[in-house]
């Protein structure tokens, strides 16, 4: 599951983006300042930081410095309204990995922020555990060369499983990687969403690959 820190202190701008990628099955979370943004991508293992410029306290361009000081590796993409080539250089210099300048539109961010997460995650082709295929480019499933059609939420899913295949992973460990820090732990989602995984995956075939270990979570893997 791909997850990402918005670092942005418009709140309109902030959810706007945060909306989107969810939409598009990313787990995306939000913080306004520099502070929050050192201590949380410090604290959670993030595939890409969007990074504003234009903050309170300390600029974009300084806490890009500091992320990278404190050994924070993720990529980050810069937003800001300061477009010149000279500005660019900065964001760069910095320790940016790219820049997009405002007003953009949604679809070239969410290109960017895709090159960024295969760049740093490197090429994942193909997951597969016994006749189930999980192809990553075209985000697609398939079991017994049979399609399977997965709603992002389930995708994401099915691909944090399958990366942990033959490990038992707890309902606080899905929450983390496939929800987001907002994510309510006491609600029954997850379940949900197993189940409904279950059905598509498992139905019809006579081997289960989908197994619920009680008093600790579930995983996936062959019998």
């Amino acid at each position: 599951m791909v997850r990402i820190l918005i670092v942005e202190d418009q709140k309109k701008t902030a959810q706007f983006i945060r909306k989107g990628l969810i939409e598009q099955g990313y787990a995306a979370d939000v913080v306004a300042d520099g502070r929050e943004a050192e201590s949380q991508a410090q604290t959670l293992d993030y595939d890409l930081i969007i990074l504003d410029v234009m903050l309170p306290g300390q600029d974009g361009m300084q806490i890009c410095r500091n992320l990278r000081r404190l050994k924070v590796h993720a990529p980050i993409l810069m937003l800001t309204a300061l477009t010149s080539t000279e500005d660019k250089v900065k964001g760069l210099d910095s320790g940016a990995d790219d820049y997009l300048g405002k007003p953009f539109e949604f679809n070239e961010l969410l290109a960017r922020a895709r090159a960024l997460v295969r760049r740093h995650q490197g090429a994942k082709p193909k997951l597969r555990v016994g006749d189930l295929e999980l192809d990553m480019a075209a985000h697609k499933a398939s079991r017994d060369g049979q399609g399977i059609e997965l709603t992002s939420r389930e995708f994401a899913l099915l691909e944090y499983l399958m990366t942990h295949a033959g490990q038992v992973v707890t309902r606080t460990m899905i929450s983390e990687h496939v929800w987001d820090i907002h994510f309510d732990n006491e609600s029954n989602v997850i379940d949900v969403y197993i189940n409904f995984l279950r059905k598509k995956i498992d139905k019809g075939h006579k081997t289960q690959l989908l197994h619920t270990v009680v008093g600790s979570g579930y995983v996936l893997k062959e019998q």
